[in-house]
């Protein structure tokens, strides 16, 4: 198939999806502040270092509400409004952060940027498998994370070089690009469904919570590379400043995979996940046995299709297994599997990679993917044979 051809069937998405990757590229952008909130708690608010990971910590904790809220509105206020309603919150945070005179006056800040930081997460997630035929949603779904990786590495880049002064208006331009996405979105997108809302039985669904469990091995095994990768690369004798460059390479590798991901369209989810944790599991070992940073660059090539076959794929089975009036709740409590995995990666990993060394982290991590890849044909049939339990 010609690029051209791949272009024009990317073109054939729904408008809706383009408009939601416009927007969340623009917004992951501006989020370039996180990285110095600390740096802002610390050298501007006069937090000590304990004081500043408490804060943090307060933070994080609020994410995790954050998910849930948003998928409970998206079913219920709708998507769209739910969208405007989480950016225009985390703008406010953001603000809010800038204008701080004090440790005090931040603290709330903080927690309301937490509270309003993943609320957008569920419904953009719902209003994709909303607008798509289920053949088209993991090239969807793709395309959406591509994106925001790249959008992750220029993020940075900005980071680096706005940096350089008032770090307050850092909060400010991510405020700014926050209002700007909420403004599009408002105009640009449908409202998506809106149904009255059913029982709470989303954790009463089994096929949901298989997909969840094998979900947060996947997910702790993305985040063990965010932690761990650095490590090795200083361990290798290598600059850790070359994650950088890692990041950069899986972020425009997921861009140029789009095309393979458009060739695999007819082939089976639970299929496809078994070939992206051969992948995943391929490049963790790649790592494991890499000692120069082109080995390093290879290895994440691999990885990072191997993530973005995992990710689009399986936000389209609980797509797929969700009644259409409680996709935002589906999809939200999948996504918790990126908050557990958050909590847990960078002790489990830290503790692996101290006992058995960075070789034996990643080969582990790779056996781990391959076992999760013939576990698929089970977590098919698990999914497949059970009924919904919802309502």
């Amino acid at each position: 198939m010609t690029n051209h051809t791949e272009f024009a069937s990317h073109r054939r998405l729904p408008a809706a999806v383009w408009v939601l990757v416009v927007a969340r590229g623009v917004n992951r952008l501006g989020a370039f502040t996180l990285p110095f909130l600390a740096v802002v708690l610390t050298v501007e608010l006069g937090a000590g270092v304990a004081e500043a990971g408490l804060v943090l910590t307060a933070f994080g904790l609020a994410t995790l509400p954050s998910r849930i809220v948003g998928g409970l509105l998206a079913d219920r206020l709708g998507r769209r409004a739910t969208i405007v309603l989480g950016l225009v919150g985390c703008a406010v945070g953001q603000l809010w952060i800038a204008a701080s005179g004090s440790l005090w006056s931040a603290v709330p800040a903080v927690v309301v940027l937490g509270l309003a930081f993943e609320i957008y997460e569920p419904p953009s997630q719902a209003i994709i498998a909303d607008v798509t035929e289920p053949a088209e949603r993991p090239a969807a779904y793709g395309l959406l994370g591509a994106v925001m990786a790249v959008a992750g590495v220029v993020a940075g880049l900005l980071a680096a070089w706005l940096g350089q002064w008032d770090l307050r208006w850092l909060f400010v331009a991510d405020a700014v690009s926050c209002l700007a996405c909420a403004v599009l979105v408002a105009i640009a997108l449908p409202g998506g469904v809106q149904a009255a809302p059913a029982a709470a039985g989303v954790w009463r669904d089994r096929r949901l919570l298989w997909v969840l469990a094998s979900g947060t091995v996947f997910a702790v095994l993305a985040m063990v590379i965010v932690f761990a990768l650095p490590l090795t690369l200083l361990d290798r004798h290598l600059s850790p400043s070359g994650i950088g460059l890692v990041l950069a390479v899986s972020a425009i590798a997921q861009i140029a995979a789009q095309p393979v991901l458009r060739r695999l369209r007819s082939l089976d989810n639970f299929r496809a996940m078994a070939l992206g944790y051969v992948l995943l599991g391929a490049g963790l070992i790649g790592n494991g046995f890499s000692h120069t940073l082109p080995a390093f660059l290879a290895a994440a090539v691999v990885w990072s299709i191997g993530d973005l076959l995992l990710i689009g794929r399986a936000l389209s089975v609980v797509a797929e297994i969700a009644p259409e009036h409680a996709r935002g709740r589906y999809l939200a409590t999948y996504g918790l599997s990126w908050g557990v995995a958050t909590a847990v990666a960078p002790l489990a990993g830290t503790q692996v990679y101290a006992a058995i060394g960075p070789a034996g982290l990643w080969v582990s991590g790779g056996v781990l993917a391959v076992l999760l890849a013939a576990f698929q044909p089970k977590l098919a049939r698990l999914v497949r044979s059970q009924p919904s339990r919802f309502g």
